[in-house]
């Protein structure tokens, strides 16, 4: 009997709590979400399942060494590889052997445009202060503006490690949800005149331009910001591999088996972080509602940003406004929303190409951002 009642005592039936099982329900949610309207499957799968692992009751700190935050379990060698900013620099990596620059190069002026979408996260850093959270925590929330998971676990884990559950968790599910936060903004702020500009075409860019901007970039924005390092070092090291043609298999295995391990690393471990008795807390409902904010604001700025642009480029060069919500750096998806609301107003429009050049110019812009804000605050 008294093994028996051992085993019950030990089981996630005697141990389950409310805030276990409202997790598990969003564990649920985010796994549905991703099979049923094919929301970011590739993330939030992993990220659902890792918040059901995570929420599975058991005794902490009972010595079985289950637990996220316990020293020798399983999932806590997963969780360093968040807390010291392993798989950012990794994700980072893998995607620039996925990313072509070339619409960039061919057109830098569009670099003001992933810079306007970072608005979100200084606006959102003052909301933060506002609601009571310290100078450091503040910082953390805010990247949350940038729409870059990476970039976000990375300066989350240096400056506010606490909270970096919340952050993740509210950064990648308003990713998830782009298609449906972006499209009305858009709308509201731009003209059916506006939405129906039909941009030229990209110049051709040369096979030396795109083998010389990797090192450039990394040269350019490791002097402006040298926090930021361990993320665009990774990301221009990643693309030099693609653009340099002589390095196929290593860009080949970066940006498909290296990409996939790292996701499924990544993910379940996020997901794990949400363990209801560290995670159900006033400033985790605090920082979803700044993570929202911050997806509008940025939103916003890139789009007001481009129609700003258009008041001093001739007739010929004006820019879609609608591209300026691809300067959040959600890549590709928010390329994507701009691809279909451009079609929508205009059927021949097709606006991708260059969408993508203030979508890469954001996650730089992103990184450039945390590594600045690494370099005020530590």
């Amino acid at each position: 009997m008294e093994g028996i009642i051992r085993f019950l005592e030990n089981s996630g039936f005697a141990n389950a709590t409310p805030g276990h099982l409202l997790m598990i329900l969003v564990g649920l949610l985010f796994i549905y979400l991703a099979i049923r309207y094919e929301y970011e499957p590739l993330l939030l799968i992993p990220i659902g399942f890792g918040i059901l692992i995570g929420n599975t009751p058991f005794i902490e700190h009972a010595g079985m060494q289950l637990g996220l935050y316990e020293e020798g379990s399983i999932m806590n060698f997963f969780y360093m590889g968040l807390l010291k900013g392993i798989f950012p620099s990794l994700i980072f990596l893998c995607i620039g052997a996925m990313t072509d620059f070339s619409t960039l190069i061919a057109n830098p002026k569009l670099i003001l445009l992933g810079a306007a979408a970072q608005f979100g996260i200084f606006m959102t850093y003052i909301g933060a202060i506002t609601l009571g959270f310290n100078n450091l925590e503040s910082a953390a929330i805010g990247i949350i503006g940038a729409a870059n998971g990476p970039t976000a676990i990375f300066l989350a884990s240096k400056l506010a490690p606490h909270l970096m559950g919340s952050i993740i968790i509210a950064v990648y599910f308003y990713m998830a949800l782009i298609p449906v936060i972006q499209p009305p903004i858009m709308r509201l702020l731009t003209t059916k005149e506006e939405r129906i500009i039909k941009m030229s075409p990209p110049r051709a860019v040369s096979k030396y331009e795109k083998v010389l901007f990797p090192i450039v970039a990394l040269l350019v924005t490791g002097f402006i910001a040298p926090a930021s390092l361990s993320l665009l070092g990774m990301l221009f090291f990643g693309n030099l591999l693609k653009e340099s043609t002589v390095t196929k298999r290593l860009a080949d295995t970066a940006k498909n088996g290296l990409h996939d391990i790292v996701i499924i690393m990544l993910g379940v471990s996020v997901g794990a972080t949400t363990q209801a008795t560290t995670f159900l807390t006033p400033q985790s409902m605090y920082i979803f509602v700044l993570g929202a904010v911050a997806f509008m604001i940025s939103t916003a700025g890139g789009v007001l940003f481009a129609k700003i642009m258009n008041l001093f480029l001739s007739k010929e060069n004006k820019i879609n406004p609608l591209i300026g919500a691809a300067g959040v750096s959600a890549m590709p998806e928010s390329a994507h929303v701009v691809q279909r609301e451009g079609l929508k107003s205009d059927p021949n429009n097709h606006l991708i190409v260059h969408a993508m050049a203030p979508n890469v110019a954001g996650m730089i812009g992103s990184a450039i951002a945390a590594g600045i804000i690494m370099g005020f605050l530590r």
